[in-house]
């Protein structure tokens, strides 16, 4: 079963609890603090592995969670960083955040990695906190908590050049014959319904990819028929091979065939036009084809290629891979999306992700006063509530950030009830 399309769950590595310890060894008076600090969790990293074909190993495990950093100890030693997690991937995944739809990783290359899920830092041990105002603070912070999100991985096939045309029109049965590929082929519509791959080498030794993929149809831009998993996969070619049956033995005319099939392509893509086309004319060998393709000549207009074959009988097979491999070598990549820095093995990118606003003030039914947002509750998970000192700390970070002067603006008074996810505290004025 070919699998292109999966949604899963992925989480980051919690960073390790620092410690609160103190030395306590003979013949050192007033040891002092003496914790550690907690070490980070792991990444969650994809990695292009290019024996894949299909991301039929998501349909079984979708959850996908790295481990967390030790926790710090005493005698100021620092807990262990927790390894990465792994997850390999076909080449040609793309990784979307289900969420807001962004592209966050394009993965085509044998070894590219991506980092998908950041883990969290590790919390610090109290020899962090001592200052000359408080020598021997009872104060550590809990680990960060690791980045967690649900992803959409599709799968877009890895070909240099791409057959499309409408259903049996003998996409499948021109790839046997040019390569050792063999994809299913019957005499019914959507025989083919996955991408078949096959390598092909022309006589004078130039090889490339071609994709047969399923049959196209009148409003495959809307998912008509097998459409939008047929148009994922012709994104990354670098040329089209329409294919048209000049037979016209289905009863329908090679030129409407021709129109609309370039349509749907416009429709799905708009720089899907931009790739050079070429176009072939098969089952040449068939009554009433000669025909068609002077009618289909005429309507095209001279300046556009066409290749009339027989995939069957093999005639003009030769011409139209020498014909490809011609224009492959003329014709660039196509990026799928630019706004994706390219970042070569050396360099790494690091973007500045803004994540809104540091807290939110809402109502419940009850009249409790509820607080949100990232910057918030990263802090409140960070702090450890069994010591005084660290509610102490939690409540001096609230006042700098501004909460209890919102608050007020918010009407809250002496005694009304704030919940922080599941903390709940009495607003004092």
């Amino acid at each position: 079963m070919f699998v292109d399309h999966v949604k899963i769950y992925v989480k980051g590595g919690d960073g390790g609890d620092g410690m609160v310890a103190f030395r306590r060894e003979k013949y050192v008076p007033n040891g002092g603090p003496a914790g550690g600090d907690g070490g980070h969790g792991g990444n969650v990293v994809f990695e292009v592995e290019e024996g894949l074909r299909t991301l039929m190993d998501f349909r079984y495990k979708r959850h996908f969670k790295a481990d967390r950093g030790e926790h710090g100890m005493s005698k100021g030693m620092h807990g262990k960083r927790a390894d990465d997690l792994i997850v390999k991937v076909p080449p040609g995944t793309v990784v979307m955040n289900e969420e807001t739809g962004a592209v966050i990783a394009d993965l085509v290359e044998h070894g590219q990695q991506a980092i998908i899920a950041k883990a969290g830092r590790g919390g610090r041990g109290n020899s962090r906190f001592a200052t000359p105002a408080n020598p021997a603070p009872e104060l550590s912070e809990k680990g960060e908590p690791g980045q967690e999100l649900n992803v959409i991985l599709e799968l877009k096939v890895l070909a240099d050049v791409g057959l499309v045309g409408f259903p049996s029109v003998g996409k499948s049965t021109l790839l046997s014959v040019v390569s050792a590929a063999k994809p299913k082929i019957g005499a019914y519509h959507f025989t083919t319904i996955v991408p078949n791959l096959g390598m092909i080498e022309t006589d004078d030794h130039r090889s490339f990819a071609m994709a047969d993929l399923p049959g196209l149809i009148e409003g495959a831009h809307q998912g008509v028929g097998l459409g939008h998993q047929f148009l994922r996969h012709i994104e990354r070619t670098r040329v089209i091979v329409h294919v048209i049956d000049m037979s016209g033995m289905e009863g329908r005319d090679p030129y409407e065939d021709y129109l609309t099939i370039n349509e749907e392509l416009k429709q799905y893509n708009l720089r899907l036009t931009e790739r050079p086309q070429i176009i072939v004319a098969n089952k040449m060998d068939m009554p009433g084809a000669e025909e068609n393709l002077e009618e289909f000549r005429k309507k095209v207009g001279e300046d556009v290629q066409i290749f009339p074959i027989s995939a069957i009988s093999r005639q003009g097979l030769k011409e139209l891979l020498f014909a490809i491999a011609d224009l492959l070598e003329v014709t660039p990549e196509f990026l799928l999306y630019d706004d994706l820095e390219e970042q070569s093995d050396a360099t790494v990118m690091y973007k500045h992700e803004a994540k809104g606003e540091d807290f939110e003030i809402t109502r419940d039914d009850d009249g409790t006063f509820i607080i949100s947002g990232y910057a918030i509750e990263r802090l409140f998970k960070m702090t450890d509530f069994s010591r005084e000192d660290g509610i102490r700390r939690f409540a001096r970070q609230l006042r700098a950030m501004g909460v209890d002067e919102a608050l007020r603006e918010r009407g809250a008074q002496d005694g009304d009830i704030v919940r922080l996810q599941e903390f709940e505290f009495e607003f004092v004025d």
